[in-house]
């Protein structure tokens, strides 16, 4: 208890967080859209509504509802405290993601962002970008034992992520500045006016996936040298038209910094590694570079791609032959240099990220890729539907149940209900603290079912303490003392309770895999409070009765301890071994 309130203290969530019935919340409405219009039909919005709630409670609790709204509209509300346009952006990406090869790259800096006294800038300068995130792909070594890290030449411009805060950059080094003066002038990088890039000279052959490398069609380099990725514009078309492209097309995609300051332009070849391969996805903290790291894991199929690929890119000296592109939803989030083949299935996409950032892209490449693509239509703070006074209510209700039941207490056992009055309170601090702990960690909200929850828990933790104390009142009926009594009731009491708490936790466990929601809110509440009755029971109520058992004041039977033979209605021992030692009395009016 002392653990989990400095704990509390110290992170400053001392309270718990409120759901959007108590304290509004933010509401995006998305609308869907496609190509062919007959894709926009009711099955493929209910799978995107199931992939969005996986999404947007991936990382906890957080009590957010999603609708289908209309033909080709979803509306996901979540509560305040979420980042409305952080979850906006995370909403809509696509989650489509490809490993493509990089066939030419050029680097673009936008004159009005580059220092002023900067008049001819080289291509390898990064216009004055903050080096923010260096982000790489890279097998684990520890795991496969045949990994390859991504060498410091791989370090580029990165992309945008799947939201705004998922931002990486990084200055060019040589390896990529020397290529990046392969494909364009000083003067077209300064000017931000693109050219077509050179055919790469070391391009490999051999079929995986299509081919490999290879040279620059006519066609993509047009599309190449049109492609201004230094505009919003420019970025807005080539994230389009490489969204539309099949994977067997070679696409342009840009990569942009968080400053605004660099562009890298790429011309991609054909997928060499599909997403919907990846099995897992999560975010953890390098323990070698404190840095946090998104690891991905690919089934069989995808293990075989990824280690032939990355042992055909490895046979290449220079970048950007060398170079294999992490696509997300038409942008390139990194592109890192590929020293030699990564096998085992494992890979990397590591550098400054924090840790929402991190544990929003393994979140969204976790499940899967939305059927539709979607736009954002609305964002909007919505206010609370019940508000202040309907929460004040709620926590009036369960405070005169809690009063109720420690009156009842303390009059039906006397000093035994200080122990259950005790435990309550210790119940109570341990539950408001998790509850605080818990939204600032997962986003649990509390909403008015969720304090419903809270309260009918006070009677399963009351229940406890009753079947506790008449287990130990049987004993003491029985004639035993009341230390042998306190540890003899144990083993029968615990085994009643475990069995009361367990129907509990099914109850509510159930209630939340099948339910959506306002109720999982009050099964997650019920689900924790019931385990925190175990904890109290065995922790806290059961050595404070042994303690107490030794007080003169309980073991005596003082009237007044709730233990007393008279009130239990049995006769006092000591009494009777006296009375059965002083002769009888002749009755009245008879000799002796």
């Amino acid at each position: 208890m002392v653990a989990l309130v400095a704990v509390m203290l110290g992170t400053g969530n001392t309270t718990p967080r409120l759901g959007i019935d108590l304290a509004g919340g933010t509401s995006v409405t998305l609308k869907a859209t496609s190509n062919q219009q007959s894709a926009i039909n009711p099955a493929n919005m209910a799978t995107a509504a199931g992939i969005m709630r996986d999404r947007v409670n991936g990382t906890g609790v957080t009590e957010a509802t999603v609708q289908v709204q209309g033909n080709d509209e979803i509306v996901v509300n979540a509560p305040k405290g979420t980042s409305s346009t952080q979850l906006a952006n995370e909403l809509a990406q696509t989650a489509k993601l490809f490993f493509r090869p990089v066939l030419a790259e050029q680097v673009q800096a936008n004159a009005a962002t580059l220092p002023k006294s900067s008049a001819s800038p080289s291509a390898s300068s990064t216009g004055g970008a903050k080096p923010s995130a260096s982000a790489s792909a890279s097998g684990k070594p520890q795991a496969t034992g045949s990994g390859a890290t991504a060498s410091p030449s791989a370090s580029k411009t990165q992309g945008d992520a799947v939201s705004q805060d998922l931002k990486a950059s990084s200055s060019a080094s040589p390896h990529a500045s020397a290529s990046a003066t392969a494909h364009a002038s000083s003067s077209a990088a300064a000017a931000g006016t693109p050219k077509a890039a050179a055919t790469p000279s070391a391009a490999p052959t051999g079929a995986v996936s299509g081919q490999v490398g290879g040279t620059v069609p006519a066609a993509l380099q047009t599309q190449f040298a049109a492609t201004d990725c230094t505009t919003e514009a420019g970025q807005a078309a080539a994230q389009l038209a490489a969204n539309k492209a099949a994977e067997t097309d070679q696409v342009v995609a840009c990569s942009q910094d968080a400053s605004g300051g660099t562009w890298v332009k790429y011309a991609l070849d054909k997928v060499a590694v599909d997403g919907t391969s990846i099995t897992k996805a999560q975010s953890n903290l390098s323990t070698q570079t404190g840095q946090w790291e998104v690891d991905l894991s690919f089934d069989s199929h995808g293990s075989g791609q990824f280690a032939n690929v990355t042992g055909q890119l490895a046979k290449n000296p220079q970048p950007p032959t060398n170079e294999f592109a992490i696509q997300l939803d038409g942008k390139v989030q990194s592109a890192p240099t590929v020293s030699s083949a990564i096998t085992g299935g494992q890979a990397t996409i590591s550098g400054s990220f924090d840790q929402a950032s991190a544990s929003s892209l393994a979140n969204v490449l976790s499940y899967g890729s939305l059927p539709l693509n979607f736009q954002i239509q609305e964002v909007v703070t919505v206010s609370p539907e019940l508000g202040s006074s309907q929460l004040t209510a709620g926590l009036i209700a369960g405070l005169i149940g809690l009063i109720l039941v420690v009156l009842y207490s303390l009059a039906y056992y006397r000093g035994l209900g200080l122990v259950a009055v005790a435990s309550l309170i210790v119940s109570a601090v341990l539950t408001w603290s998790l509850m605080s702990l818990l939204g600032g960690a997962i986003g649990f909200a509390l909403n008015l079912p969720a304090v419903c929850g809270a309260i009918v828990a006070i009677g399963i933790t009351a229940d406890s303490f009753v079947v506790y104390f008449e287990r130990v009142r049987d004993e003491l009926r029985e004639g035993a003392s009341l230390r042998p009594a306190v540890r003899n009731a144990w083993p029968r009491a615990r085994r009643t309770i475990l069995v009361s708490d367990f129907v509990s936790f099914l109850a509510a466990a159930v209630l939340y895999f099948f339910t959506v929601g306002k109720v999982q809110g009050f099964a997650f509440t019920l689900g924790l409070t019931t385990l925190l009755d175990v904890v109290v029971v065995f922790l806290f109520t059961k050595p404070l009765m042994t303690l107490l058992a030794r007080r003169k004041f309980f073991n005596s039977g003082h009237p007044w301890s709730g233990l007393s033979p008279e009130r239990l209605g049995v006769r006092n021992p000591l009494r009777d071994s006296r009375n059965s030692r002083r002769p009888a009395r002749p009755a009245a009016g008879k000799e002796a």
